[in-house]
């Protein structure tokens, strides 16, 4: 896609737009919550597109001014000063180009959902539980970063500090369209704090990214669920709670379920497992209308299932990679900060221009 094609795409955008414009106005409309939240959310997103390409064009004139200025100035402080601003703009033009790009591909029916991350080791014992706290701490800085409202629905602690299971819900904008990459099994190579002898260890954890279900989008009857409940208990199976307030609750024609024994309150944990369990079903109805597609169309550098294997955390080289991408960051301490925009961003650039080339086959 060319920019006069990108121009031309933006321009039919606009009547779009107006049209958003003209439904927001009409009182009934906030009436109806859905429709609302529809028509709010891509009317916020055309805005956003508008002002990235607006910002784009005016990048792309100053780089021709700064062009033309370099080849007709003679004064060695002005070419200078001249220079390191074409080296500003073109990086800023790429970034807005990218954000234009994006903005024009179709959208993922997902993208604008809040999600459910689930976070389990793996692979490697305590040195996995470990790890998956801290891969944990380090998603629940990075949704702060983006202004995402994180909320903890269920945790089970190891002994040593780590966690044996954990799952929290992210709100916010486009949340799913940016933690969708981090489905899969993260490894991690490093010298644990329980190895004396100072040898690299390699473990893993598993993330499951699941956007998160409407009730009305899971037609579920009230007979094929069951509800348990139990005692909450701790590390090692002591009881925490002298009341029955966890619960699980089965979903019977499939035999999944889910328990939460997060909060002391019954009603509230009965919630939590409700939320977790309509995830999970729309995550397998998802899959399983992935899966009818021809293989053709599968992608080529992945399925974003949790069982595939898609970056390493490696320690002794303060590097990270992503496999599926080959994107890799030297900054791991950052990342683990939470500045995961140093992986994810680059892999929503590569994903973009995957799915452009794919749109012009």
């Amino acid at each position: 896609m060319t920019p006069g094609d990108i121009a031309a795409h933006v321009e039919r955008l606009q009547q779009r737009a107006s049209e958003l414009e003209n439904k927001l106005a009409d009182p009934a409309i906030y009436q109806k919550s859905a429709e609302l939240k529809s028509v709010s959310q891509e009317h916020r997103k055309l805005k956003g597109l508008f002002e990235n390409f607006r910002r784009w064009q005016k990048a792309l004139e100053e780089i021709s001014e700064n062009e033309l200025l370099l080849s007709e100035e003679n004064d060695e402080d002005l070419l200078e000063l001249a220079q390191g601003d074409l080296e500003s703009l073109r990086s800023e033009c790429a970034d807005l180009e990218n954000k234009v790009r994006q903005a024009l591909l179709p959208p993922d029916e997902n993208d604008s959902r809040n999600i459910i991350v689930e976070i389990r080791p793996a692979a490697g014992g305590d040195e996995a539980a470990l790890f998956a706290g801290e891969l944990c701490r380090a998603y629940m800085r990075y949704a702060e970063s983006k202004g995402w409202k994180v909320e903890l629905l269920e945790e089970n602690s190891s002994e040593l500090g780590g966690i044996k299971n954990v799952s929290f819900s992210l709100s916010g904008d486009d949340v799913y369209m940016h933690m969708k990459f981090e489905s899969g099994v993260h490894r991690v190579q490093r010298v644990p704090v329980t190895e004396a002898a100072g040898r690299v260890h390699t473990s893993t954890v598993t993330v499951a990214i699941m956007p998160e279900a409407e009730a009305v989008e899971i037609n579920i009857r009230p007979e094929d669920l069951r509800f348990d409940v139990f005692r909450s208990s701790g590390p090692g199976g002591q009881s925490v709670n002298t009341t029955d307030s966890a619960v699980r609750v089965t979903y019977l024609p499939t035999g999944l379920s889910v328990a939460s024994q997060q909060e002391k309150s019954q009603h509230r944990n009965k919630e939590i497992a409700l939320r977790i369990l309509y995830a999970r079903l729309l995550e397998a109805r998802q899959a399983e209308e992935a899966a009818k597609q021809s293989a053709d169309k599968q992608s080529q550098i992945g399925t974003g299932d949790r069982s595939e294997r898609i970056r390493t955390y490696n320690f002794p080289q303060n590097r990270v990679t992503d496999h599926r991408y080959n994107v890799s960051s030297f900054d791991l301490p950052s990342i683990m900060e939470g500045e995961f925009e140093r992986v994810i961003d680059p892999i929503m650039a590569i994903d973009s221009e995957m799915r452009f080339e794919e749109l012009q086959k």
